[in-house]
């Protein structure tokens, strides 16, 4: 089964729809040896090129030294020209867009995250915000098949696309393998001191933008004990980080608040399983990831009760309305001062996580890839 792949995210990206890319398509390259893989790219970085190394069953494909300078044309509609002669079978957009022009003997599938643009239009430039609608609406309407990431965004496909749900297929996402894994007393000490971190903390990761809501738990900060400690771990998006530093100063937690903008991603899981909780109090999310990575890491969690977030949580997290800094103050207080219930959670966590192991997804997706293109086509 030769399956082509929009791969711009997945060499370019650091968090989110790159971290989605890379694990499906190296997922899929190594529990499903029938696969080839061609990934398309406008650019390679060699930060994310190493993934993919070590897979026979995976090639990439470039723009030629003319289309290089027009990267933007080639990913829209320049890639459909190898699609022919790499005998291409399925071609799968992993970040709401598919590109113009894919012959029609090629099923096409397409990957939505998130219909915050529609929902949410205000958190969006105005000419950003008509790119990427007529990207999702073109993407969406040539589809053969509309992956949602959740529920949610399942029931936001059918409200603001009116994509038949026939046509949309759930399959959730997972994280990177190595929150997985178990994390030493050595990892958690190391990042410690490397970023000069606080003995008792709580840790919230997310780019640093209006929607991630940092600010409500910044306020929530101001009704714990003096020795807790808020770690927001993320990159700044917007203008946000102007609010939040306001909101920080105002509230005299200059002392208590450390924003870590450059965390090594590989530190992420140490950073997790070095605090005494998780808090994730978006407004909308597709998914939510940093609720599994803190659940995989053995960290409990407070989210968000609105959105995808207690799809991601089920009953292994704690949730208060992130419009509410005392709901969610009171929340993580149970979590610090109830030994018995912090270790609950972590049990629970555990269990949950199993709903969206990297086995589970990929098996899904390869049963969807199957059901387009039965064995003898693919052939």
């Amino acid at each position: 089964m030769v399956i082509g792949f929009d791969a711009k995210r997945a060499f370019q990206n650091s968090t989110g729809l790159g971290n989605y890319s890379r694990i499906l398509i190296c997922g899929l390259a190594q529990e499903h040896q029938d696969i080839r893989a061609f990934l398309y790219s406008p650019h390679i970085t060699g930060e994310y090129a190493k993934y993919f190394t070590g897979f026979a069953n995976i090639s990439t494909r470039i723009p030629s030294s003319i289309d290089r300078f027009f990267p933007d044309i080639w990913r829209r509609f320049g890639v459909t020209v190898h699609l022919r002669g790499d005998k291409v079978k399925i071609f799968h957009g992993l970040s709401h867009e598919l590109p113009h022009g894919i012959p029609r003997s090629i099923k096409r599938v397409v990957t939505m995250h998130d219909l915050i643009v529609w929902r949410y239009p205000e958190f969006y430039k105005p000419f950003d915000r008509m790119v990427y609608r007529i990207k999702q609406r073109h993407s969406c309407r040539i589809a053969d098949a509309v992956v949602a990431i959740s529920e949610q965004t399942k029931r936001d496909l059918i409200e603001y696309l009116h994509v038949p749900e026939s046509k949309i297929k759930v399959i959730y996402q997972s994280c990177d393998p190595m929150f997985w894994n178990a994390i030493p007393d050595s990892d958690i000490e190391y990042v410690r001191k490397t970023y000069n971190l606080p003995e008792k903390y709580i840790i919230c990761v997310g780019s640093i933008e209006e929607r991630k809501n940092q600010v409500a738990v910044v306020k929530a900060m101001t009704e714990l004990p003096d020795d807790v400690h808020l770690v927001i771990v993320g990159k700044n998006h917007g203008g946000y980080q102007g609010t939040l530093t306001s909101a920080i100063r105002s509230h005299n937690l200059t002392q208590r608040v450390h924003i870590l903008k450059d965390a090594d991603f590989e530190d992420f899981p140490a950073l997790y399983a070095g605090a005494v909780a998780s808090a994730y109090m978006s407004f909308f999310e597709g998914f939510g990831i940093p609720i599994l990575e803190a659940m995989c890491s053995g960290t409990p969690v407070v989210t968000s009760n609105v959105s995808s977030m207690p799809e991601a949580g089920g009953d292994a997290v704690l949730y208060a309305d992130p419009k509410n800094p005392s709901e969610i103050a009171a929340q993580l207080k149970r979590i610090i001062e109830d030994p018995a219930l912090r270790q609950q959670l972590v049990e629970k966590g555990k269990v949950q996580c199993q709903n969206f192991s990297q086995h589970k997804i990929i098996g899904d997706l390869y049963q969807l890839y199957t059901s387009l293109v039965p064995e003898t086509d693919s052939e």
